[in-house]
């Protein structure tokens, strides 16, 4: 009787040691329940529009296109997106798909410190503009980040345009 009893404790014990760690394994790497989110800290910044993260990835901003090097906007954008989160921790969304052709991660990037989210600022900053490839939960506001910059005539990108009035 004792060893039975010894037996199913033992058990339950395993069972739920079992659960408990695959629950902890489905949530690590998923932030408020969303397993498309990861956290990590910007190590270097490339352009208005890439990013390198802790762990070495490359990551591309969604939605958005900034000057290359050798364009007017370049530099000024580059400077400005280290401003909003180089050494910063982010949360990285993921969109429909995960990698470019460069095998560079494909993601929204939000300030983890304000939620933040730094495809929009980088459009309503006048310093990208909207690239939107694909109908999502964000399309409609960096639209509207656009439209606010032009309005606006934020940063470099739109700060010399001609005026309608």
């Amino acid at each position: 009787m004792q060893k039975r009893v010894l037996f199913l404790a033992v058990s339950l014990a395993l069972i739920l040691f079992f659960l408990v760690n695959k629950v902890n394994h489905d949530l690590s790497g998923s932030l408020h329940g969303n397993k498309n989110l990861d956290e990590r800290i910007v190590t270097k910044v490339i352009d208005g529009d890439t990013i390198i993260v802790s762990g070495g990835d490359t990551v591309r901003l969604l939605d958005i296109d900034s000057d290359e090097k050798g364009y007017s906007c370049y530099d000024p954008a580059k400077k400005y997106l280290e401003s909003l989160v180089l050494n910063k921790e982010v949360m990285l969304e993921q969109g429909i798909e995960s990698k470019d052709q460069y095998k560079r991660l494909l993601r929204y990037v939000v300030l983890k410190e304000n939620n933040l989210n730094i495809n929009v600022q980088m459009v309503k900053g006048g310093m990208a503009v909207a690239r939107i490839s694909e109908e999502n939960k964000y399309s409609q506001t960096i639209r509207e980040a656009e439209q606010y910059a032009i309005q606006n005539r934020m940063g470099c990108k739109w700060r010399d345009i001609e005026s309608s009035d």
